[in-house]
């Protein structure tokens, strides 16, 4: 019985591990372990200081941006945060859109890989959406500050900051089925949230 109980002992030890690396170390079990775990009315409670301070530039509400960040990258527990079409960052944004369209590249919003996308320069060349809210000289998507403030801005120029939600999200992501997504998330989160932690988001301090 003892050799039993040690046995059963070590194969529950070895499957916890499995499960702690499978977690970390493979993105789908990542994102359907956090699809589970995250409920209708949590968001992570260190990323709420940056959504506020980006809606308030912006004016825009940071549940809002909560709402994006929720559905596009699962608050950035997709690793890598770059999407099969090419999106990238925290808020998933196409480099074409980040940089500015006037900028060649893809009808998609593709841009080659060897283009410093991150160019503040080049951003305001061409009228892109990424900011450098850090004031560290780069505009960065896999920034979370960077990220938060571009997408702020981003809505705001397409309707939010005047109440226009959902034509904003329509228009940053030209979907009926994101569009309803996001809202649901964002009346959920003005109704009430639950601030939560997640100790294994992409690119956490």
């Amino acid at each position: 019985m003892k050799k039993f109980f040690t046995f059963l002992f070590f194969m529950t030890f070895i499957i916890l591990i499995i499960g702690v690396w499978s977690f970390e170390k493979n993105d789908q079990v990542r994102q359907l372990t956090y699809k589970t775990l995250i409920g209708q009315h949590h968001i992570p409670e260190e990323y709420v200081p940056i959504y506020q301070d980006a809606a308030d530039e912006y004016d825009v509400p940071w549940e809002l941006l909560a709402s994006v960040h929720r559905v596009e990258t699962i608050f950035s527990t997709m690793d890598p945060l770059i999407s099969p079409v090419g999106a990238v960052g925290h808020f998933q944004f196409m480099p074409r859109t980040w940089v500015g369209w006037s900028y060649p590249g893809g009808d998609l919003g593709q841009i080659e890989d060897e283009i410093d996308i991150t160019d503040v320069a080049l951003i305001e060349e061409h009228r892109g959406y990424g900011v450098d809210a850090t004031g560290n000289g780069v505009a960065d998507p896999f920034d979370m500050y960077d990220a938060a403030y571009s997408a702020a801005r981003y809505l705001a120029d397409h309707g939010a900051s005047d109440g226009e939600y959902e034509e904003a999200l329509f228009a940053y992501n030209q979907s009926q089925e994101y569009v309803n997504q996001v809202m649901g998330y964002f009346n959920s989160y003005k109704q009430h949230y639950e601030l939560v932690s997640l100790p294994f988001a992409y690119g956490k301090k």
